[in-house]
Order: C-alpha cells, then structure tokens, then sequence
C-alpha cells in the first residue's frame, strides 16, 4: 500500500482530495488531517509514504508543517508536496529551506491533481533493493548497513572483493547471475586482501561484463585526492561517497542509483515482452511460425531434447466451420484451441502452422509416451466444443529416433505425410511416420467416427 496522509483545513476539499486519490492511485491508503498537528501525531505513530498539504493551515502553514517532518526522527525523507493556488515568491524562496520536495498548482483542478501524484509517485518510488556491501571494517559496515536496513534495503555484507566476486560468479548459483539475486553493489575502495574496490569493479565491469545500468556500483572512500576520485570512475563506479558517511548524502546517492536499476529492469522487462508478443500469434496465444522458422531447426539439433517429436495438427472441417458458421465463429474455434494446445503441452514449442493447422515440436519424449499424449490430446479436443462447435482433429507425428539428421523442413515434411494419410483414412486419428513410412496410432481402429461439426449447434 501507498500510504498517503493529506492536510488541509476544508473538510469538503479533504474528502475530495482523499476520492481522487483512491481513484487514481493504485494501492493508495489516504490518512485525510485538518491540522499540521494532526499529521505530525500521525507520522509519530506509523510510517507514511507521502505528504500533501496545503500551504495555509488553522495552526501553521504547509512550509513549517514540512520543517517537523524534516525534523522528524523516522520520516526526514518523507516526500513533502505544497498544493497551492499561488506559488508566490516566499514559497518559492523557502520552500527550499522547509524542505518542499514538489508543488502543485490547485488553479489546475482536483483531476489533475490525482494524475500530479500518481506520476510523482512513479518517479519517486521508495527505497526497495538488495545491496551487495563489501566493507573490511567491521565498525564502518556495522554503521553504514544499519543505515541501509533503516531505509528499507536488504543488504548482504561482505568483508573482501574475493568473496564478492566468487558469490556473483553464475555457476555459483547454477543457471542464476548477480541480476536475479541484488540491485547494485556498494564497496570500500580501500580493502584488505589481495583484490581491492578497484579490481572489484573491474571484475564487475569487465569479467561479469555487468554494465553501470545492470548493476550500479557506489564506492565509499575515504579520501578527498581528486586523482583517486578520477581513478573510482575510470574502474567503472556510477558514483562515490566520502567517508566519514553522511546518511542524507549516502540515501540520496543510493536512491539516484537503485532508480537507474529499477529503470534498466523495467526497460528489460518492456523489451521482453514485445520480443514475446511479436513471436506470438494474436489470435491462438501459440507461437507464430516466424518463432518456428527462427528457433525449429536448433530446437530439434539440441541435445537436451532428443528424441524431439513433430507434430503436425490440422482441425477436421474447419472450411465447413467457416462457411456455414461464419468466420468469427471460426476464430473462437482456434482460440480455443491454441488455448488447449498450450495447457497440454507447456513443455513444449507450440506453433500455428497456418490456417487452422497447428504444429508442436516435444522434447525428450519415448514413443508410447508420445502416442499417448496424442491420443489424449485428440479425445480432449473431441469434448472440447469451442463457440459450441463439434470438432475433432488428424494428427501426424514424427521422431528424431526414427528421421535423424533430417532438417527441419523435411523433418515437419514427414510428419505432415502422416497428418495426410490420417485425413485420408477418415480423419479423428493419428498417424506416425515410422521408419517404413506411414503407420496407424494402435488406438485408431475402435474410434473412426468423425461427428458433423454443425450437430447440436446452438445458434
């Protein structure tokens, strides 16, 4: 929750204000005050995420309202925001002195000041993060980390770069790297052992080829020698503090620094999931064929996932779905049956092929198996009834086992022949494409019946 307490003399503006933000804000907790007074008894009590007040109060105005709160042993940093229709010189001069972190323009309306907020919100986000904190001086780190834990940071600490380095190396945690486990690294330059800050960032930098906006360093020294300074930002720092340790000084330098983090991690997440959306088909959910084109032939080359399987899918009668149904009816059948193909198979590479043809490639999959997956997939769809439509489906299927070596293009090529004969038999059935050639599922001869798609059909 965003907890938001918000201080103004009228009761009727108070009530407004506190809706607004309720509406506007996602997670928002509104503490609504009548006095400055009031607010600083609250901010005693609880923590708070946001302050917004209006300049004039019945016992004080918004900028010594703002002086308590800097003043203030838990809440100093506390976003203070002055909501006035007049921001007059006085405001302007010794909001800055008081502490006034932001204004608003109230002649602007009670709706954009619900979307003032909600965007200062996204740009100001609290300290949330995981510290990576290398520091050989006990009673420093002692210090300093109680510092970061008091504003909210997960931190780990570390005594020498060599351990740092050895814990963010990936094969220490398997598959994982120093991205899944912190959000930036803090260090002494000057460290005891063999490696000092200095060949940390550089093993950062230049051995995990971590970027500054992967993971941003902030280095602690102890030093005011502009050389030494100039040396931090050649090994790669984002940015330095001088020791000894001022809190506002390192709080405001490890803000600035976990908000280019949060900013890359966004960006990734963004850029992921376009990446994902463009390989996807819109209508099915499954992956389009470019994906397939792209990423088949590797897939079934891979060693991890012999014996590869293709299976080729094709919708009995789906041109009679079209035509009779019409073609929205037809686009709720293949939606819904992209939706069955990924639940049944998340294991695997599900594609539309075209059309209403489907194309799976399984991994590490013995025959009997995947003649079973099969045979349940066909009985499934056969109840599924999508927009209320009877529909059965052919299935072809090939092995690696069986066909390896074979590209990818001929690989589906074989399976597609199995599809072809399965239709030719009288469709609802699989075929494997064995060795010899086509040859029938050994479930097929009891279950031939292909229902009319149009039967008990409810217009």
């Amino acid at each position: 929750m965003t907890r938001i307490i918000v201080v103004d003399g009228s009761s009727v503006t108070r009530a407004i204000l506190a809706r607004i933000l309720q509406d506007e804000v996602s997670n928002a907790e509104v503490y609504p005050c009548a006095t400055g007074e009031e607010a600083l008894a609250l901010l005693r009590q609880s923590k708070f995420d946001l302050i917004s007040t209006a300049l004039m109060l019945p016992d004080m105005d918004g900028l010594e309202l703002s002086r308590h709160v800097r003043a203030s042993k838990g809440h100093s940093y506390i976003p203070v925001i002055v909501v006035s229709g007049d921001a007059d010189s006085r405001l302007l001069r010794e909001g800055f002195e008081a502490g006034v972190t932001d204004y608003f323009d109230k002649s602007q309306g009670y709706k954009a000041f619900g979307g003032f907020i909600r965007s200062f919100i996204q740009r100001h986000s609290g300290l949330v993060g995981r510290i990576l904190f290398v520091e050989d001086s006990a009673t420093a780190a002692a210090v300093t980390q109680k510092i970061l834990e008091k504003h909210g940071l997960k931190v780990t600490r570390l005594a020498n770069a060599e351990d740092a380095v050895v814990l963010m190396q990936p094969h220490e945690r398997g598959s994982g790297t120093a991205l899944d486990e912190y959000d930036m690294v803090i260090t002494d330059f000057y460290l005891e052992g063999d490696m000092t800050g200095g060949d940390l960032l550089h093993a950062i930098r230049a051995k995990l080829h971590l970027s500054q906006q992967e993971m941003p360093v902030l280095v602690l020294t102890s030093t005011e020698d502009q050389s030494t300074q100039v040396e931090v930002f050649h090994a790669g720092a984002n940015d330095f503090v001088s020791k000894p340790i001022v809190e506002e000084v390192l709080i405001a330098r490890v803000r600035a620094l976990l908000l280019i983090k949060h900013q890359y991690d966004a960006l990734k997440e963004q850029t992921e999931a376009m990446r994902w959306i463009a390989v996807t088909d819109s209508l099915t959910g499954v992956r389009s064929k470019r994906y397939l084109v792209d990423n088949g032939e590797e897939y079934i080359r891979n060693s991890a996932n012999q014996p590869v399987w293709g299976v080729l899918i094709d919708i009995d009668h789906f041109k009679q779905i079209n035509d009779t149904l019409g073609h929205i009816t037809g686009d709720h059948v293949l939606a819904e049956m992209g939706e069955q193909l990924n639940k049944s198979f998340k294991d695997s590479m599900v594609v539309r092929f075209g059309g209403e043809e489907f194309c799976i490639l399984v991994p590490n999959m013995q025959a009997e198996q995947m003649l079973e997956r099969a045979e349940k997939l066909r009985r499934e769809v056969a109840q599924l009834r999508p927009a209320n439509v009877n529909i059965t489906v052919s299935i072809g299927l090939a092995c690696s086992c069986d066909h390896p070596d074979e590209p990818l293009t001929r690989f589906l090529a074989l399976a597609d022949k199995a599809l072809y004969r399965a239709k030719e038999s009288g469709r609802n059935r699989v075929y494997l494409y064995a060795k010899e050639g086509p040859i029938p599922s050994p479930w097929n001869e009891s279950e031939t019946e292909v229902p009319n798609p149009l039967s008990n059909y409810n217009h």
